[in-house]
Parts: C-alpha cells; structure tokens; sequence
C-alpha cells in the first residue's frame, strides 16, 4: 500500500510510513493530520536526529499526463505514485475562443486599420501558454514532494522518442543505442505515428511489421520518415514495388501516407519542445538529475512485465531503474483546474457582453475550488458526497464528484477537507 507522508513539528521530511502505523499516530494523539492531498501527518514533536532514507523521484512527462512515482533506490520500493493530468489543451481552446471573439470584433470595423509594426518581442526562452503550462505544473509538485519527503536524486524521461536514434543507429557513446532498445525506440514511435494500424489496408489489433514505404532495393533509406506498420499481407503483396506502383489505383490513400510519413507526432512534438525548460528546472533544485528516452522506458518495464500505465512508466524511467516492488500502490490521480478565470464578463457566441461575472469567490467561509466533504441528512439529496465545489451567495453550492455533477447542495452540509490549491484529487 502507498506509504503516509510524515513531517515533524519543524516541518522537516520523515520517513514516509505504513498507513497501520499512521493510524496508531493518530490515536496515541502524537501526530495530526497536515495535509489531505498526498496524505500527510504532522508530528506533536521535532525528530531532528531521526535517520532518513534518501527517495529517488521518478518524472515521465507527457502532453496530456505526467507519471510521478518516489522509488527506493535500494530496496525498489515505490513508495508513492501519481497520475497528473495537464490543462495545456484547454488553455489552447481558451486562447483560440478569445482570439476569434476579438477578430470578429475587429472585422466588424468598416474603415480600413494600417498594419501595424511587430512590437511584442518574446523573450529567450518563451514557450506558448499551453506548453508552459506542463513545465509549472511539474515544478510546483516537485516542490511539494520535496516538502514532504527527502530526495536525494531525480530521474526524467528527457526524450519521448530518440529521433537522432532512429535516423542513424550507428551512434556512438551509449551501449543502450545499440541492438533491442534501437527497436524499441523505432517501433513503438511507428505504433503511436501510424494510429496501431495498418498504413495500407487499415485493419487493426494484429500483428505489425515494420514496412520500408520507398523500398530498400530501390534506394530507400532505414530514416524513420520512411518507415510505416503493415500487416504481414499488404507487406508480402506490396514486395519491392514502389509505394506509387503498388497504391497507383488508390490515389487518396497513396496521397495520405505521404503526407502522414512527413508530419512529426504531436504529442512528441509537445513533449519534445518543453523537455529542456523542464530539465533546467529540475537542475535548478541542485539535485543531481539523471535522463533516459521512451524507449529505454518502454525496455525497462517489458523486462519486469509490468503493465502500461503513467505513474508505472515514470518508475521505470532511466537507467538506475531497479527491480521494482509495486505491491499495494494506489496512484494519486491528480487534475490541473487552474485557479479561476480573469473574465470580467462571459460572450454571446457573437462575442458580445452576456452575463458579468462574479469576482468574489468566498461564501459562507468556502472558495470555489475547495475540496469538500458533504453529508446530506434531508431533501432530494440525502447521502454524502467528496468533491471540488463552486460557490454561490446564495449558499447553495456545487460539488464535482467522482460520479459527476451535483448541485444545489446547502453550505450548511459541507465540511471543508482541503483548500483550493488549483488540482483535483482521486484514486
């Protein structure tokens, strides 16, 4: 089972501890309950000489998830483990919707508006909103965990896929470009860039082979760009033919394909332009801090048979990797909600003032974005309900559960269980 998080009077990192043993803390009242979401316990007394284990922290970043994972060096032991969901892709929306609310607004304009001359420099170093986005979320719970638990060293997919690799496997100066992990790298980029199908036919959940779109035989080269998955039939079919030879009677796929091979992998992509404003974050914390790609990721947890999952990839990350204990492990899942909106007024779909919103967020002792405890005892609603809520003067609040939506909840039934921090919790 994850293990408790523990603190002393001082606020120094203990050795995080079996939920069996925070239990008994709690009723010997030696310790209380510090913080919710990791669970944390705070000591009645200082343990300033108590022995620490040094903790390993474990990052598999990701356009959509990051893995977290605090894994013993030693022993293997994951000691705690998350899922964090990223909302670089709603502040894309966002961003989009305001700028096509304020063209419209402009065009609406008859007279005619000289350009003007670019004067917004960006400074070294800027990434979009949506990608910076990734960067802080992953530093604020770096500094969170580090608040909690002593790490000695940190370990960061740097790469979701060796792209320099792929396009030449006779680099030197890594034993693990070499040989299986080679493979690794370049199959599974091809499974993600080609959607698990068949380039060709279309068919799915089968065996794939990796398939040379200009064949070898006639000057094709082993760069990734011309590589694509086939299934055994289309590849035995197709031979040493010419990919416009073999598709001449299917102009619309032959033209697909084409194009597909020439296109990056979006979420690589994503992932590949924040990796080194991560890393000099990660390096800032004077930790050491080691790197590994995706594919050496992927190689490390086929090797222990370990299923697919975020925080599971992110154990696996890097070559210090040791034979790992997962027993028991519940992942904290954890999503990015952002703290609230700066509009002062929402749009008609025209882009036209609507409704104005409401700029005080505290009620009956509540902000929105708390995460509550609801124990119903009359009405429509009896029964208990965990979530973030959204209040209102009225003192009629809302509460995003796990299950869904429920609303009209009276703040007389709700008991605040964690402040509004800007994420959501779940396991």
């Amino acid at each position: 089972m994850s293990k408790v998080f523990v603190i002393d009077s001082e606020k120094r990192p203990l050795d995080p501890i079996h939920s069996a043993q925070a239990r008994q803390l709690l009723r010997n009242k030696k310790a209380v309950f510090f913080r919710r979401f990791p669970f944390t316990l705070i000591l009645k007394e200082s343990r300033s000489d108590a022995p620490v284990q040094r903790l390993r922290l474990k990052i598999d970043p990701g356009a959509k998830h990051t893995g977290l994972a605090l894994v013993n060096d030693s022993s293997g032991e994951v000691v705690f483990a998350a899922e964090l969901k990223h909302r670089g892709f709603a502040i894309r929306d966002s961003l989009t919707s305001r700028r096509q609310l304020r063209r419209s607004r402009r065009n609406r304009k008859t007279r005619y508006r000289q350009p003007r001359f670019l004067n917004r420099t960006r400074p070294e170093g800027w990434l979009a909103p949506s990608l910076q986005s990734r960067v802080e979320n992953i530093k604020t719970w770096v500094n969170k965990l580090r608040k909690l638990v002593s790490i000695s060293a940190i370990s960061q997919e740097l790469v979701r896929f060796d792209m320099q690799l792929m396009r030449n496997r006779d680099i030197q100066g890594k034993e693990y470009q070499q040989g299986t992990l080679a493979g690794y790298e370049t199959r599974e980029y091809l499974l993600e860039k080609w959607n698990r199908q068949c380039a060709y036919c279309g068919v799915k959940d089968i065996a794939l082979q990796i398939e040379h779109i200009h064949p070898r035989a006639k000057g094709g080269s082993n760069s990734i760009t011309n590589l694509t998955l086939s299934c055994s039939k289309c590849n035995t079919k197709k031979g040493t033919k010419d990919i416009k030879e073999f598709l001449k009677k299917e102009p619309i796929r032959l033209e697909k394909i084409l194009k597909q091979a020439c296109i990056p992998l979006a979420d690589a992509a994503a992932v590949n332009t924040t990796r080194f404003a991560l890393l000099k974050i990660l390096k800032a914390t004077g930790l050491p801090v080691e790197t590994g790609s995706g594919g050496l990721t992927k190689f490390n947890r086929n090797q222990q048979n370990l299923e697919k999952s975020h925080w599971l990839d992110a154990a696996c990350v890097g070559s210090s990797t040791p034979i790992l204990n997962i027993k028991g492990v519940k992942p904290l899942l954890i999503t990015g909600n952002g703290h609230g909106t700066r509009q002062s007024c929402r749009t008609d779909k025209f882009g036209f003032p609507n409704r104005h919103c409401s700029r005080t967020k505290f009620h009956f002792g509540f902000q929105t974005g708390d995460i509550v405890k609801a124990a119903v005892t009359s009405g429509k609603k009896v029964g208990e309900y965990v979530g973030r809520i959204a209040t209102r003067a009225t003192g009629s609040f809302n509460i995003s559960t796990k299950d869904g939506l429920v609303q009209g909840i009276s703040h007389k039934f709700c008991k605040r269980i964690h402040a509004k921090d800007g994420y959501s919790y779940a396991t």
